[in-house]
């Protein structure tokens, strides 16, 4: 549980309408430092994806969604606004919404529309983020409770109590699942299921295959700006952990990987560099990478297998005419009795 300053400032909230507030700042996850140091001692380096999402992380990723390039937003969002008010009846007007990652929370606003007694619990990594995603909210939609919590989703969370509990619909949107390997992923939506609770309901969003050109489009923008966020990394690498990393002697590099059925993300030396973080000395060679993302890509089945493995049953399966994204609603169901 990681409720603390955001709680204690919008604890109100719970109770009723409200109106905008100001929202104190916290710090990010000092949990950064230790995934770096480890992730850059490896063998084949990496940094978890989790960690690109510092503000300016956040904005340029928001900026990537409006891209021409970008299939998955444009795609999701329509597949939302034929989905929202379905989703809506199932759920009853005074649901519970708690979104995982919720960056700046444009996608929710589909859901809030549909559902305007909504209690909106999000959920997000980096403090600064959240806070002005959630005063944006908090001014847009003063008749709805908005309870922010800064956590890493990936770990169980405590929902907070209500007065009048109603049903709980986890929202998970942009393909995030992608971004892990398929155990990995289970594990996530089984710690979705715990926080959540038997009986909630899921709306995810999953990414399907769909020719190479077209995803290596995706996460190679001719504007570059999936490469700023990918660099980005580095930047918040020198300035929160006192790094020396040059980034100008890095380039972005995205690939598909036929075997995973996943495009991946890295960040290539193009020259031998030496650098240090957090006081350790790190080495390079020319060509050498830090891995940073992975993005998998499935096909329906694999979608409701996925789910299975974590608990989840699909009520419902949206897709684009061209299948190239897919909009899940699944049910928590108990672990099955017997083999």
């Amino acid at each position: 549980m990681h409720l603390g300053t955001f709680e204690t400032a919008l604890a109100d909230t719970i109770a009723g309408p409200r109106a905008p507030t100001e929202i104190p700042a916290v710090s990010c996850d000092p949990a950064f430092r230790a995934d770096v140091l480890t992730g850059l001692s490896q063998p084949r380096k990496t940094v978890p994806a989790r960690w690109f999402y510092d503000l300016e992380g956040s904005r340029l990723f928001e900026e990537i969604t409006h891209l021409p390039e970008y299939y998955p937003t444009r795609t999701e969002t329509a597949l939302l606004k034929t989905s929202a008010g379905q989703v809506a009846t199932l759920l009853g007007t005074a649901p519970m919404i708690v979104e995982f990652g919720s960056g700046s929370s444009i996608k929710t606003r589909i859901l809030l529309d549909a559902m305007p007694g909504a209690t909106y619990v999000p959920v997000e990594i980096c403090g600064e983020f959240l806070i002005e995603a959630s005063q944006a909210l908090a001014h847009d939609y003063p008749g709805i409770a908005i309870i922010p919590v800064e956590a890493n989703f990936m770990n169980p969370i405590d929902l907070p109590d209500r007065r009048d509990p109603g049903p709980v619909l986890g929202f998970f949107p942009g393909s995030t699942i992608g971004n892990l390997v398929p155990s990995a992923a289970i594990d996530l939506l089984r710690t979705m299921r715990q926080s959540l609770g038997f009986g909630s309901l899921l709306l995810i969003g999953i990414d399907a295959v769909k020719p190479v050109d077209r995803l290596l489009a995706a996460y190679d923008d001719a504007r570059g700006v999936t490469a700023r966020f990918n660099l980005n990394l580095l930047h918040r690498i020198n300035r929160e952990l006192d790094g020396t990393i040059p980034v100008g002697a890095f380039r972005h590099r995205a690939h598909w990987n036929p075997a995973s059925t996943r495009i991946e993300m890295h960040l290539e030396a193009m020259r031998d560099v030496a650098f240090d973080v957090a006081g350790e000395r790190f080495r390079m060679a020319e060509r050498e990478t830090i891995h940073t993302e992975n993005c998998h890509k499935y096909d329906p089945g694999q979608m409701r297998l996925l789910l299975q493995s974590a608990g989840w049953g699909e009520l419902r399966h949206w897709t684009d005419d061209a299948g190239d994204f897919s909009l899940i609603l699944a049910e928590a169901t108990p672990d099955p009795f017997g083999p």
